[in-house]
């Protein structure tokens, strides 16, 4: 069983990961958790400048760096290799590069004419993440990753996935790198996301099925960190989301903020002025961090994320962590796998079991940077149900002719119940993270 642990602040990356109840409580004194709580409640848009995480990886009193020793140091490897390597013009000639020519972007923003009919609501407009190689926004930080892996001389990649689509960016690029590849994947998301498992397998990947706990993402984030222990001179570990210890939620977060800055962009050019809302599903949160970012200072423009409801608001028939004001229960801080964030538990510390759906929203953490985002009211996060999520895909599928991820269904379900409320000249943005192939046998069952 795992353990989050209730956490004193401010905090000292000190030994700890999962199974967080087998490590020993080392952790040194500070300033108490209700004075953070406080500095939080005082912060305002008015320091939106604060580059943040500040130099020790935190985001206010989220983030941070929590692993075993032997993880010290590859972490300070790649914190290092990233700052190089993002003030190295070539490295970013490079990525631009193969951003372009090898994953497709930029990608569009397509008003939504019809659906925006429909709903007799605001201007809706698509950022086509779905159109990207691969089918999602996860090719952005694997390109990213697998360029710096091969400048650190890593000739070895691993990877978790969860919906199969981080898995499937990971063994595109390593094969247009030319690493090796294993993805460690639960063997229920290998079930329900059979599609993308033989699409690895095909592109030249490992595909490793774990059988322990809930058999999900968070399983396989677990074995994928042990065989980073085991093999960190030779291998980079590809963490797919804005998850685990520093500098990982900062990295993903930069390598999709090429979202935002698109968005932004074309919006300006179709409109001629900032857009209203920005709605994005939020699992560990990469591709609504990757939109939200660009716009973070305009306080005029209100940022959405919708989480996994699943089943229903009881602890372990949902993966929603920040949705507590829609009656979802379970979800308070504490530390799971690297990094400290909100994360779903029983009342005595153990991790809960989650369920989505969407195998990509099914896990039982938040990327500390949302987090604090919640905590400043500067997003909102709310989460819908599995049959609102289904809905929501066979409506776009038959107002745009667009399949979209369920992932991505989740945060279209939340905009279709909100827009008939909304004003006619309210323009939103919606971050279509990914195209729905791989759930085609799981949308079948409902049809």
């Amino acid at each position: 069983m795992f353990c989050a642990r209730k956490m004193r602040f401010p905090l000292r990356p000190v030994l700890d990961f999962a199974p967080l109840a087998e490590t020993p409580r080392l952790w040194r004194g500070g300033l108490k958790q209700r004075r953070w709580r406080s500095l939080a409640n005082k912060e305002t848009m008015s320091t939106a400048t604060q580059i943040w995480p500040d130099a020790k990886g935190r985001f206010g009193p989220y983030g941070g760096r929590y692993v075993p020793e032997t993880l010290v140091a590859p972490l300070e490897e790649l914190e290092r290799a990233y700052d190089a390597a993002r003030a190295d013009p070539n490295f970013q000639k490079e990525l631009d590069y193969l951003l372009k020519n090898f994953a497709g972007r930029p990608t569009p923003l397509q008003f939504a004419s019809r659906l925006t009919e429909h709903l007799g609501g605001p201007r809706i407009y698509i950022k086509r993440e779905d159109l990207l190689h691969t089918g999602a926004h996860k090719i952005n930080n694997c390109i990213g990753q697998g360029l710096l892996a091969v400048r650190m001389g890593k000739r070895r990649v691993i990877a978790e996935t969860g919906a199969g689509q981080h898995g499937v960016a990971t063994a595109t690029v390593a094969a247009r790198l030319g690493l090796e590849c294993v993805v460690y994947m639960g063997v229920e998301d290998m079930e329900r996301q059979r599609l993308n498992v033989f699409r690895m397998r095909l592109l030249g990947a490992e595909v490793v099925g774990v059988n322990s706990g809930t058999r999900t993402l968070k399983d396989a984030i677990n074995e994928a960190m042990r065989d980073w222990v085991t093999n960190v001179r030779t291998t980079h570990y590809l963490l797919g989301s804005v998850l685990g210890a520093h500098p990982y939620p900062m990295m993903v977060r930069d390598f999709h903020r090429v979202i935002g800055l698109e968005a932004r962009a074309q919006i300006l050019e179709a409109e001629k002025r900032l857009p209203d809302l920005l709605v994005a599903c939020v699992g560990g949160g990469s591709n609504a961090i990757g939109l939200f970012h660009a716009f973070l200072n305009d306080a005029s423009v209100k940022l959405l994320g919708v989480e996994a409801g699943g089943r229903g608001t009881t602890l372990g028939e949902h993966a929603a962590r920040m949705a507590a004001a829609a009656g979802y229960s379970g979800a308070r801080p504490g530390v799971l796998q690297g990094t400290y964030s909100y994360v779903l538990q029983t009342p005595d510390g153990q991790i809960a079991t989650t369920h989505s759906v969407s195998a990509g929203l099914d896990y039982p953490a938040i990327g500390p940077e949302h987090a604090w985002l919640a905590d400043r009211h500067r997003a909102e996060y709310t989460a819908v149900s599995d049959d609102a999520a289904v809905a929501a895909a066979r409506t776009l599928a038959r107002m745009e002719g667009i399949i979209p991820a369920l992932e991505s269904a989740h945060a279209l379900a939340e905009l279709i119940a909100r827009a008939p409320k909304m004003s006619r000249d309210a323009i939103v943005i919606l971050n279509l993270s990914g195209r729905g192939d791989k759930d085609m046998e799981i949308l079948a069952r409902y049809l």
